[in-house]
C-alpha cells in the first residue's frame, strides 16, 4: 500500500477500499503519511465525496487509531451535544452546567476553533488558570463530582482525528462532510456517551450554508451515531446571522456568564434551552424543566464548580483587549441583515482565530455587536466595537465586514429566521 495511489484513488473518483482507509488512517497517524499528502486527500474527498460505506469505515478507522472511554460508573446517564461551529456560537458553556444540572452527566469533549468559526477550548482558555488537557481519570472525577467536564480530546482517543482536525484549518478542507461527520462521530463514539445532540449550523456563517447540505451532513451523523449504538438526534440551525451580541473568546464567555446569571440575548438563551431539552429527553430524564434551572440559579452553581475542579477561577477577571474600533450606523432605518461570516472572519482577523495550526489567539479579540436584524437603528450610532491587542489589523478586518449588513429605511418590516430549521432522528 502506498499513499499516491490512494490520492490517485481518491482523486479519479474512485471509491476507496476498506484497506486503503485503514492503511492510510494508520500511516498518517505514525506519521508514514505526510501533511502535505494528507492535505492532497483530504482535498480530493472535498471535491469528490465519499460514498457511506467509505464514511462508516473511515470513521471507524478514526476510532480504532486509539482508544475508548466508558462511562458505565456513572450513576447518571450521560448525554452529550456537538456543533459543527458558528460564530458568536458560545452555547456549549451554559448549556453543559445547564444539563447537568437537570439530571445528567455530560462528558463535553470540545475542539479549537476552525477557519472563522470559534473554538469552545479558546473561549474557555480566556478564565485565568482554566485546563483543557485532563486525564481520563481526571476527566471522570470532574464529570462524576460536577455533572459536567468541557475539556480537549486526550491524545489517545482519536489520535488520527486530533492530527486531521488542525491540517484541515489550514488547508481549505474544513467544509468536506465526510470529513466533517467522521471528525465529529469517531471522537463521540470513542467518548462512550450514551446518547448525542447535533447542532448542524445553517447559513453564511455555517460551513453548510445550504439546508440541503446540512440535511446530508445531519443525516449522515445520526447514521453513524445510531449504527453504533449512540441515541443521536440532530437539529438544524440558523447561523445567517451571529449567535448573541458576541464573536471571540473573552467576549464569549463573558456573554455565557451572563446567560447563566438568567439574563443574555434572547437567541442564546432560547438555543441553549431547546439543546437542553433535547439532550435530556435523548438521556431519558422527563421531568427536568431546563428553563427552571436556569432561572433557579442551580446551572450556574454546576458552572461555578466545573470552572474550579478544571483549574479555573470563576471570580477571575477576564482579559480585555487593549485596544477599540468602533464602526457605526451610516444612517438611520432598520438595521435588517448581519452577516455571520463577514462578522466572523472580522473576528478572526483580529485574533479571535487562527491562520496556521500552530499561532496562539487572543483572548481578549474579537467583536462587540451593538444591535442585531430587526433593531432600529440611527446615524452616527456604534454598531459594532472591534477588540484586539494588535491594533494594525483593524484594516484587515475592517475589510471582512464592508458589505456585511443593510440598513432599510424606517418602519421596514422584519421578520427573523426561526432559531431551529428543522429536527432530524
Amino acid at each position: 500500500m502506498d499513499v499516491i495511489s490512494v490520492i490517485r484513488t481518491k482523486r479519479d473518483r474512485g471509491e476507496l477500499s476498506p484497506e486503503q482507509i485503514d492503511w492510510v488512517i494508520d500511516a498518517y497517524t505514525r506519521g508514514v503519511v505526510a501533511d502535505e499528502q494528507m492535505s492532497a486527500l483530504a482535498m480530493a474527498i472535498l471535491l469528490n465525496g465519499m460514498n457511506r460505506a467509505e464514511i462508516a469505515r473511515w470513521t471507524a478507522a478514526m476510532i480504532a487509531s486509539g482508544e475508548r472511554m466508558d462511562f458505565s460508573s456513572l450513576s447518571r446517564p450521560t448525554a452529550d451535544k456537538h456543533s459543527t461551529g458558528g460564530v458568536g456560537d458560545k452555547i456549549t458553556l451554559p448549556l453543559a452546567p445547564l444539563v447537568a444540572a437537570c439530571g445528567a452527566a455530560v462528558p463535553q469533549l470540545s475542539g479549537r476553533g476552525l477557519g472563522h468559526t470559534g473554538g469552545t477550548l479558546d473561549k474557555l482558555e480566556s478564565i485565568p488558570g482554566w485546563r483543557a488537557l485532563l486525564s481520563n481519570e481526571e476527566m471522570l472525577h470532574v464529570l462524576d463530582t460536577t455533572g459536567a467536564v468541557i475539556c480537549a480530546a486526550g491524545d489517545g482517543l482519536a489520535p488520527a482525528d486530533k492530527k486531521l482536525y488542525a491540517l484541515r484549518d489550514v488547508t481549505g478542507t474544513v467544509e468536506a462532510i465526510p470529513l466533517i461527520a467522521s471528525s465529529i462521530m469517531s471522537k463521540k463514539i470513542a467518548e462512550g456517551t450514551g446518547s448525542l445532540v447535533l447542532d448542524v449550523k445553517v447559513g453564511s456563517g455555517a460551513f453548510m450554508k445550504t439546508i440541503e447540505d446540512a440535511r446530508e451532513l445531519a443525516r449522515t451523523m445520526v447514521g453513524l451515531g445510531t449504527d453504533s449504538g449512540v441515541k443521536t438526534v440532530a437539529l438544524l440551525t440558523d447561523m445567517s446571522t451571529p449567535l448573541g451580541l458576541t464573536a471571540g473568546n473573552a467576549l464569549e464567555v463573558r456573554e455565557s456568564v451572563e446567560v447563566l446569571a438568567g439574563g443574555g440575548p434572547a437567541d442564546v438563551v432560547d438555543l441553549t434551552i431547546a439543546l437542553a431539552r433535547e439532550m435530556l429527553d435523548a438521556a431519558g430524564i422527563k421531568d427536568a424543566d431546563p428553563a427552571k434551572a436556569l432561572a433557579d440559579g442551580s446551572a450556574m452553581d454546576v458552572w461555578r464548580r466545573m470552572i474550579a475542579a478544571q483549574g479555573g477561577d470563576p471570580d477571575a477577571t477576564l482579559p480585555v483587549a487593549r485596544e477599540q474600533h468602533v464602526i457605526t450606523s451610516p444612517s438611520s432605518g432598520v438595521l435588517t441583515r448581519l452577516d455571520a461570516y463577514g462578522v466572523g472572519v472580522g473576528a478572526w482577523r483580529l485574533g479571535a482565530g487562527r491562520a496556521r495550526k500552530e499561532d496562539p489567539v487572543q483572548a481578549g479579540a474579537g467583536i462587540e455587536l451593538h444591535a442585531k436584524p430587526g433593531d432600529t437603528v440611527t446615524a452616527g450610532q456604534p454598531l459594532m466595537t472591534l477588540h484586539t491587542d494588535t491594533p494594525e489589523k483593524f484594516d484587515y478586518a475592517l475589510k471582512a465586514l464592508e458589505g456585511s449588513y443593510d440598513i432599510a429605511p424606517a418602519g421596514t418590516e422584519f421578520t427573523p429566521n426561526p432559531i431551529v430549521l428543522d429536527r432530524i432522528a
